[in-house]
């Protein structure tokens, strides 16, 4: 009994199975095949990643360089008396400005005024001597024709005649020399400028050509900046003129505007007037020298300010966001550019300059690239992304 009971559930089974319909036991097949909780599924595609994007395209950019200068006055003059004698009088107060022949110092002119009218006795004795002289010769030329006086004679007149002619000319030399003397009594200023700190005061002993000077007058307007650049960066600048990567009316002259040293800008622009054509060996730079007007003397000379030097415009150039190029473990710029199947390609770039928020790009970039601004967190070289254009709806 126990087992004819324990085949019976089988038997049953199958009897029951030949009674399904084909369609019902097809169905029934079929369910056997389906997997059982918790069975290993193939996975599924990951979804596109969202980003934002930007589309390149070239425009004109304007080239500019920041370089470090000190200003320096257009032209400095040390005053230095030419002759000696007492400093009689100072005419002038220190600081302020002059013009060009302003006396600023009186030195003594007595034993100069002296001199001058020395001068001017011995030249009026020698004119009588010379009358004198030019009498005799007329009247032995008389004689001579008459064979009165033999021609020995007259030509001892002649002689001394000449040397008082010559004797003239040198006492009036001398005299023009006591009166340039006298005139350098008053010690003048040969430019207009600003005055600095006078050396000496009234009641001083000066001598001619002294070491020190009196005081020093500087031109502050117009005034010079000389500027530092790297002598690479000129090489390169002038390629890029000579190719026609960079244009600007001339290849000698750029405009520039200062920065000063509490970051303000300056509100005259300037001039780059030229390069040195030697280079520092020490720093590897070459000098420039910039032309600012100064109207209201706000620039006094040994400030430290930055020059923008606009070195022309360019359309050979890309602007990409700063915030969209990153850096590859070598330290190279790079950026992760969307292609037209939506898939992330990175790119090295060649990044010269950075122009405000944007870097200035010149080579690893096209115009019509997609580089991605946002979203850069999330993907890597092959991503397949799902990009919005910034500003635009999502393609």
């Amino acid at each position: 009994m126990t087992a004819h009971a324990a085949a019976s559930p089988p038997r049953r089974a199958l009897f029951w199975l030949g009674m399904l319909p084909a369609a019902g036991l097809a169905l029934l097949l079929a369910g056997c095949d389906e997997p059982k909780a918790g069975a290993t599924q193939a996975p599924a595609a990951p979804a596109p990643v969202a980003v934002t994007v930007v589309t390149l395209e070239r425009k004109e950019i304007p080239v500019s360089s920041i370089l470090p200068g000190r200003t320096a006055p257009l032209r400095v003059a040390e005053i230095r008396p030419q002759v000696g004698g007492l400093l009689r009088e100072r005419l002038f107060t220190e600081g302020e400005a002059v013009q060009a022949g302003q006396s600023l110092f009186q030195i003594d002119p007595a034993p100069f005024e002296a001199a001058v009218r020395r001068a001017e006795a011995n030249i009026i004795r020698m004119e009588a001597a010379e009358r004198v002289a030019q009498s005799t010769v007329n009247r032995l030329r008389t004689l001579a024709r008459s064979q009165v006086v033999s021609e020995q004679n007259l030509e001892n007149a002649e002689t001394t005649l000449r040397q008082a002619q010559a004797d003239l000319i040198s006492l009036r030399a001398t005299l023009e020399t006591a009166r340039i003397d006298l005139g350098y009594t008053r010690v003048a200023s040969p430019i207009a400028g600003r005055t600095g700190r006078s050396t000496v005061t009234p009641g001083a002993l000066v001598t001619a050509n002294q070491p020190t000077a009196l005081v020093t007058v500087a031109q502050l307007d117009p005034i010079l900046v000389d500027l530092t650049q790297p002598s690479a960066a000129l090489l390169q600048q002038r390629r890029d003129v000579e190719s026609g990567a960079l244009r600007r009316p001339s290849a000698d002259r750029a405009t520039a505007r200062l920065i000063l040293e509490d970051g303000t800008e300056y509100g005259h622009p300037g001039e780059v007037q030229f390069a040195e054509v030697i280079v520092d060996q020490g720093t590897g730079s070459v000098t420039m020298r910039a032309v600012f007007p100064n109207p209201d003397q706000l620039l006094l000379p040994g400030m430290f300010v930055r020059a923008r030097v606009e070195e022309g415009v360019t359309d050979r150039a890309l602007l990409v966001p700063q915030r969209a190029v990153l850096r590859t473990p070598r330290g190279e710029p790079m950026a992760f550019v969307v292609n037209a199947e939506g898939v992330v390609e990175s790119r090295v770039l060649r990044a010269s300059r950075a122009f405000g928020n944007d870097w200035m790009v010149t080579a690893g970039l096209n115009p019509g690239d997609r580089v991605v601004v946002e979203g850069l967190q999330r993907i890597r070289a092959g991503t397949r992304v799902r990009a919005t254009e910034r500003g635009a709806a999502a393609s």
